[in-house]
């Protein structure tokens, strides 16, 4: 199966068709602006957790509400593509919200999966999983890997003060 980017609603039949066959769905969420190693580490044990990954990331709007004005630096559409194109994702689906609530309330998903970094009570969506006999999974990060890391090294190096190597 190739990976597509998807509309809430053509997803939710999709995902229903993959139900009825017995698969099992994790959704995970994020900006994934910036793709680096530690993103492709977490999609990639998301997919262990299930039959088919669904990546439902913030939209530009949404992460400027978030990060700031000069967030994104990958607007929506290439960031969405980028993903659709890695092997462990199936479907990528957009959200304006500042939270992924509504997205995990219309998909469902099997296994909600988040990053280390987030504290178990601070899961968006983890109530609404575990209600309807889902779990919820905390995959470790990489070290030392993160979006935020890279810009503030971009913006080191740009102003001369960057060391070889780190981000």
């Amino acid at each position: 199966m190739r990976s597509s980017i998807s509309e809430i609603d053509e997803l939710r039949g999709l995902l229903a068709a993959e139900r009825a066959a017995g698969g099992r769905i994790v959704l995970t969420n994020g900006c994934f602006d910036l793709l680096h190693v530690g993103h492709l580490r977490l999609l990639r044990a998301a997919r262990s957790y299930g039959d088919r990954l669904v990546v439902a990331i913030n939209s530009d709007a949404s992460i400027r509400r978030l990060k700031g004005p000069s967030r994104p630096v990958t607007p929506f559409a290439e960031r969405a593509e980028l993903l659709a194109g890695l092997e462990p994702v199936d479907w990528v689906v957009g959200f304006d919200e500042d939270t992924p609530l509504a997205t995990v309330r219309a998909l469902r998903p099997d296994v909600l999966v988040k990053g280390g970094d987030w504290p178990l009570d601070r899961i968006v969506g983890r109530a609404e999983v575990e209600r309807h006999g889902g779990r919820v999974v905390r995959v470790p990060l990489t070290p030392g890997v993160s979006t935020s890391a890279l810009v503030e090294r971009l913006q080191r190096e740009r102003s001369g003060g960057a060391e070889d190597g780190q981000y």
